[in-house]
């Protein structure tokens, strides 16, 4: 997955460097969704960006990586679910048996000791669950603070904040200090790639755009077949072959 992003990155990067700000057929909303880019770049400069700077500067890169661990872990409990419901079979175990291993050996998931065992990670949300049985994406949108989105990946985040284990944390102070800090670590682990695209000459927010969209494209397309490869009985697409691309 690691492999698509960088490539996916790289093409936009050299279609950005060699035509500029683009007009996108997907992104009918792109004087709000630019106001609404400008608006987050000034918060994240302000606030997320020192904030997540200061903590790279002052934590161990051991203690950073248990964090990030710790909330891939959670994230693996909703996968559980949405390959669940998108029926998802091997998916689905995988992400429960990553989940209870961490849990319990990988000492709350600070240690990521199912991908040590060769357990691959399924990452999905509900937005990818209802692209699974057909909501297609809509526009592009761009939410305040939280950024790049789509109509349908919008419509799905209250029912994946409602799926998130955190928001069963009590009391409240403790949930809204997981978030706290989920929200630090996500904007650390992109310094280095924020730094690359502030250096580059392009349209930030046109590549923006189009690595989001490509990866929600992939990760929506990654186990589907082109239309007319369908069973004409309607039956969903096998599972794909062990060691496949996910």
């Amino acid at each position: 997955m690691k492999k698509i992003l960088m490539a996916l990155a790289l093409g936009s990067l050299l279609a950005g460097c060699a035509s500029g700000p683009n007009r996108n057929p997907d992104d009918p909303l792109e004087p709000y969704n630019r106001k609404m880019s400008e608006f987050n770049e000034t918060v994240d400069r302000a606030v997320l960006k020192p904030v997540a700077t200061a903590y790279q500067e002052a934590t161990p890169a051991l203690v950073r990586t248990g964090v990030s661990n710790f909330f891939a872990n959670l994230g693996d409990a909703w996968s559980f679910v949405n390959n669940s419901l998108q029926l998802r079979v091997e998916p689905a175990v995988t992400s429960f048996f990553r989940f209870a291993i961490n849990s319990t050996m990988g000492l709350a998931g600070v240690l990521d000791v199912a991908s040590e065992m060769g357990m691959d990670r399924y990452k999905q949300d509900f937005g990818l669950t209802l692209g699974r049985w057909g909501v297609p994406t809509g526009p592009y949108v761009v939410l305040p603070i939280m950024g790049p989105s789509t109509l349908r990946d919008t419509a799905a985040l209250p029912v994946d904040m409602w799926g998130n284990p955190i928001s069963v944390v009590d009391p409240v102070s403790a949930r809204n200090s997981l978030y706290a800090l989920r929200a630090v670590d996500a904007r650390a682990n992109l310094l280095r790639a924020g730094s690359v695209l502030d250096s580059a000459a392009l349209d930030k927010y046109s590549f923006t755009r189009e690595v989001y969209l490509q990866v929600r494209r992939e990760e929506s397309g990654r186990f589907k077949r082109p239309a007319s490869a369908l069973p004409s009985d309607g039956s969903l697409p096998p599972e794909p072959a062990p060691g496949a691309e996910r």
